[in-house]
């Protein structure tokens, strides 16, 4: 049983953002410091990436892992009340990001996915937040087209 009324839920579903959210905007920071550059949801890149890196043409996704269904993740949790509901739109939103990766293997485009509970294991360790940017930027010099972290 939901435990706030309709007008609280609501009101606590349209304060969600889609852009600039903390894992985003924490990692940009990171990724700018170590001397990247990258354009912001790039409209001219199949899936508008949240962080574009033209020079290494590659698409860098930060993915909320309850939204977009991390696999064995505490935060991909599906709630109790309207379900049918949720597992359509979860649904849909795999299918959308599985579409995306197709599109942009078959542009040629490499894509790198990086999960809210990574960037939250990130902040709470800074060997974790090493570790992590160096396997960013091992993927960034390598041919792999498409990695998850």
């Amino acid at each position: 049983m939901d435990t706030l009324t309709p007008d609280q839920r609501h009101k606590n579903m349209s304060r969600i953002r889609s852009r600039n959210t903390k894992p985003e905007v924490w990692l940009r920071k990171k990724l700018f410091n170590r001397g990247y550059r990258y354009r912001n949801n790039a409209s001219n890149v199949p899936g508008h990436p949240d962080i574009w890196m033209k020079k290494y043409n590659t698409a860098v996704f930060v993915h909320g892992c309850f939204w977009h269904r991390h696999k064995n993740c505490k935060y991909a949790t599906t709630p109790k009340t309207n379900v049918e509901f949720w597992n359509e739109k979860f649904r849909k939103n795999v299918e959308r990001d599985n579409r995306v990766k197709e599109e942009l293997e078959n542009s040629g485009i490499r894509a790198l996915i990086v999960w809210e509970c990574t960037v939250k294991q990130m902040k709470k360790n800074p060997e974790n937040e090493e570790r992590v940017l160096n396997e960013i930027e091992e993927f960034l010099s390598s041919d792999e087209m498409r990695k998850e972290l």
